[in-house]
């Protein structure tokens, strides 16, 4: 088996320039999953939030965007069940259902599934395309994870907003900035091969 790259072709995702195989798509779930469990753990509290400020959201969108829809989807579905299943891997090294931020996890789990369709469709190879890339991921992890957070702790949905959403705006900027110019990047680099 070749070990080289292959050559990139229309609807490509990046995880599809490494020679392709079973063993390939697990690892690659897997290590989705592993790197989302990673980078959960880089977590800071917010002031009158349940919900701390956390890598995970990050590792999310570009585990989707570089895998794509099916095994983005596969990867945080199996970050997810493990963590219910009580591995600590969520933020803050927590684990279960039973938490007022699960909803933002069941966001996620949507929002690398359609990242990573949109990836196929060449969403990942500009700068001006990852960032709508990546504000729809957001938007799709708060419309799932505000609501929950309000109705698991009992929070008006205006609440919800000011404790789940403002004050993570800043950070979601800057890890879109992050994607921005990662994922172009890299295309140019494997371009360049």
């Amino acid at each position: 088996m070749s070990t080289a790259f292959a050559p990139a072709r229309p609807g490509a995702v990046l995880a599809d320039l490494l020679p392709s195989s079973r063993t390939r798509d697990i690892a690659l779930v897997v290590g989705g999953a592993a790197l989302t469990g990673l980078a959960a753990q880089i977590a800071v509290p917010v002031p009158g939030s349940p919900v701390p400020v956390s890598g995970q959201t990050f590792a999310a969108l570009l585990v989707g965007t570089a895998l794509g829809a099916r095994r983005g989807f596969l990867s945080l579905a199996l970050y997810v069940v493990v963590g219910m299943a009580g591995v600590p891997w969520f933020a803050q090294a927590t684990s279960g259902y039973a938490m007022p931020s699960f909803g933002y996890l069941l966001g996620m789990l949507l929002a690398a599934t359609a990242v990573g369709a949109l990836a196929r469709r060449g969403a990942d190879r500009s700068v001006l395309r990852t960032a709508g890339a990546m504000a729809l991921g957001s938007l799709i992890i708060y419309a799932v994870g505000v609501p929950y957070l309000a109705l698991a702790t009992g929070m008006t949905l205006g609440q919800a907003v000011s404790a789940g959403l403002v004050p993570f705006l800043v950070g979601d900027a800057l890890k879109a900035a992050l994607a921005m110019g990662a994922l172009p990047a890299a295309w140019k680099l494997i371009g360049r091969k």
